[in-house]
């Protein structure tokens, strides 16, 4: 349980909840409270909800402006413990107050998003309401935004699990409570979840649950506060990297009898008014010095990874000049379900390794599709993303295979 609880309207019971993550989000939580408020107002005013602010014993005042922001519905406040910090730690708080509640659909929201409109509380809220026992938002993306989700999490989870769910690892969604039980009592909690990897261990366990999965259309780009993307970007690799392959033997019995993927459901279509994601700069010559000096960095535990074909390619392209470089989606696919399967065989230590070693490889995608798609308009890479995951489920074979 949560080290501290503060519950001034004694709230019992409620049909929605909404818990907001935060560690010191003084200057960006008040304005998240009003339009969840107002997204709860306009669009569910009959149901009883309330916001609960999910924190990490926050020191300028997060939980003050918490309770001040305007609004009608009730608020819970709870903390870990001082020094204790990590976004798992907050939602499994979530998860154990929620369960008390008795809600009909719960959703999380982010404390820092700049640009949240009620219309998500509706488009996260409604399809749970409606029978859905997952929804994860989609919103409009830069072509080089997020390519972990592109050019991993996606195609990976695709083939793995059926089902075409395109941001996966965002920090906002909504779930039935019959996920709770198992989310409550998970099949792997570790130190990876209770930070960067609860967003996709969140989503991976509700697509292997098999509840009916929905996607939330939001019309914009999630804007954040300004934060430097790669200040713990290793970190972030290799817990959500982490998490899907510890998963992916909890559920191998699942995953080895999927085929092929299917469309996901999508919702909130009748948003008119949409923006142009703002342009990503990539310095090509900074990925590929560090590709090719994470090679020579993790040599040896590539070559006790990875297969002599596999070597032999990671060889060729390494050996490419920067104008010419080529990262082809069949030995990335390959060189993928290769780690996951050694991942499962594994010590602690050794997985690690494994994750540190991979990073640079992924590095190298990144470059190989910065430079496939650079003249490519938005539309025109996601088709060029929908291809490549074809490759992966034609593949699929291949990791059943090795995994056994």
């Amino acid at each position: 349980m949560a080290f501290y609880e503060e519950n001034p309207n004694s709230i019992t019971g409620a049909d929605i909840v909404v818990g907001i993550p935060s560690y010191n989000e003084v200057e960006s939580v008040a304005r998240t409270v009003e339009q969840i408020d107002k997204g709860l107002s306009e669009y569910f005013p009959d149901l009883k909800s309330v916001i609960i602010n999910l924190d990490n014993h926050s020191s300028d005042g997060t939980r003050e402006a918490f309770f001040s922001a305007p609004g009608k519905f009730p608020r819970i406040y709870l903390s870990t413990a001082p020094g204790v910090r990590g976004k798992g730690h907050n939602i499994r708080n979530f998860f154990e107050k929620a369960a008390q509640l008795s809600p009909r659909a719960l959703a999380v929201v982010e404390a820092d998003i700049k640009n949240i409109s009620p219309f998500w509380i509706r488009n996260l809220v409604g399809p749970i309401l409606k029978g859905a026992g997952y929804v994860c938002p989609l919103y409009i993306r830069h072509k080089y935004e997020a390519t972990l989700t592109s050019l991993i999490i996606y195609p990976l989870l695709r083939s793995l699990y059926g089902r075409r769910v395109r941001q996966a690892n965002v920090g906002d969604y909504a779930f039935s409570p019959q996920l709770l039980d198992t989310y409550l009592k998970p099949p792997v909690w570790n130190q990876g979840v209770d930070d960067f990897g609860i967003d996709i261990w969140m989503t991976n366990i509700a697509l292997a649950s098999r509840v009916p999965v929905v996607q939330a259309f939001m019309g914009a780009r999630k804007v954040h506060r300004m934060m430097d993307p790669m200040a713990q970007f290793h970190v972030l690799f290799k817990e959500v990297v982490g998490a899907i392959f510890e998963l992916m033997q909890v559920y191998h019995d699942y995953w080895v009898q999927v085929k092929w993927s299917k469309p996901t459901a999508l919702s909130g279509t009748d948003i008119h008014e949409t923006e142009t994601p703002l342009p990503v700069d990539i310095n090509i010559s900074r990925l590929h010095e560090r590709f090719t000096q994470g090679l020579e960095q993790y040599q040896g535990t590539l070559e006790r990874v990875f297969g002599p074909m596999v070597i032999t390619k990671i060889q060729e392209i390494s050996s490419m000049d920067l104008q010419h470089f080529s990262f082809p989606a069949q030995t990335w696919a390959t060189i993928l379900f290769d780690a996951a399967a050694a991942f499962s065989r594994m010590s602690a230590d050794e997985k690690s390794s494994l994750l540190d070693a991979l990073l640079p490889l992924y590095l190298g995608r990144v470059l190989s599709f910065v430079k496939k798609t650079e003249r490519m308009s938005v539309q025109q890479a996601e088709e060029y993303i929908e291809n490549e995951c074809m490759i992966f489920e034609e593949n699929k074979p291949y990791i059943i295979k090795v995994w056994t």
